[in-house]
């Protein structure tokens, strides 16, 4: 597939069919196409969390979706996901990396980054995920994991405190879906997000 056609066709894809598992070659595909994203200072401080086994993508359903929640449409066929994928950013690596020799700083000041390079970077392997999951034929969702739930997350699957989960990507096999309201908005137009030279109004 022509890269331009990896972009054009990426959507959030939030239904799949529950009886494709995602073949093992693809899973890892996605999984070290990950690796070849940009990280500041080549720190790669991220770290992957695969969920494939139904018992395991079931705890991460109950650990991660608030009790307010119900059993609603979008959670009913995001759980038919036959992959889930957990990207979590390190900031202790990014502070660790710039406090050595060659970065030339000698302390661990996050004052420093202007943005949080940790979590941009982690944003970045993730991305690479979902074109690739694209590229091989098949449908992901990049989704949030609610605040209030990210310790019942980490208690479910034992993350270590420095790992920040950033998100989570359902992955599968495209099953009919219906129209997100949020697709009704557009896509906006080059001329309205772009500036040239300057910043206009």
């Amino acid at each position: 597939m022509e890269f331009r056609d990896v972009v054009r066709r990426r959507r959030m894809v939030r239904n799949y069919d529950p009886d494709r598992p995602v073949p093992a070659h693809v899973r890892e595909r996605i999984l070290e196409h990950a690796l070849h994203a940009p990280s500041a200072g080549f720190t790669q401080g991220w770290a992957f969390l695969v969920l494939e086994e139904p018992a395991d993508r079931d705890r991460f359903w109950a650990a991660t979706t608030p009790e307010t929640a119900g059993g609603g449409r979008w959670l009913t066929t995001m759980r038919s996901a036959p992959l889930i994928i957990v990207p979590h950013s390190n900031k202790n690596a990014y502070l660790e990396r710039y406090a050595e020799p060659d970065k030339g700083w000698t302390d661990r000041d996050e004052a420093r980054w202007p943005v949080p390079y940790w979590h941009i970077d982690a944003g970045f392997a993730s991305l690479l995920m979902l074109l690739t999951a694209v590229d091989e034929g098949l449908g992901a969702c990049f989704f949030g994991i609610p605040a209030e739930r990210i310790g019942s997350y980490r208690a479910e699957f034992g993350v270590p405190d420095e790992y920040t989960p950033i998100g989570a990507i359902s992955v599968g096999y495209r099953a009919p879906d219906h129209r997100s309201r949020s697709l009704d908005r557009g896509r906006k137009p080059v001329a309205e997000v772009v500036h040239r030279g300057r910043w206009r109004a």
